[in-house]
């Protein structure tokens, strides 16, 4: 028998914090496939944003650099990834840290 439909707190999975995530864990990242019309470095790019913590993404960002992704990617109508970043009011620690890195962006 199917159970109902979960709402609210009952849908979301628990966080974990203390993960370890060594350097090879962290490029593993690199090799995501975009779905179809997204550039792979901007997928890349974004599942990170949206899966590690600040001090993570720091970490991934210069291995991303390092494996030459591109950090100004862009969608068709020219955004980078730091403009969706900016836009959120919680994510300032990770547009820093692309801004360091040398993120530009249209709306920035």
């Amino acid at each position: 028998m199917k159970e109902g439909k979960k709402s609210g707190a009952q849908r979301t999975q628990q966080a974990t914090r203390d993960e370890e995530w060594s350097d090879e864990r962290l490029k593993a990242c690199l090799d995501v496939l975009p779905p179809e019309g997204m550039p792979q470095d901007y997928n890349i790019l974004l599942r990170a944003y949206r899966g590690m913590t600040a001090e993570l993404f720091a970490r991934f960002i210069v291995l991303y650099q390092e494996a030459d992704h591109d950090i100004n990617v862009s969608l068709e109508d020219g955004s980078t990834f730091l403009d969706l970043v900016s836009r959120h009011r919680l994510s300032t620690e990770y547009a820093e840290i692309l801004k360091q890195a040398g993120a530009s962006g249209i709306t920035v």
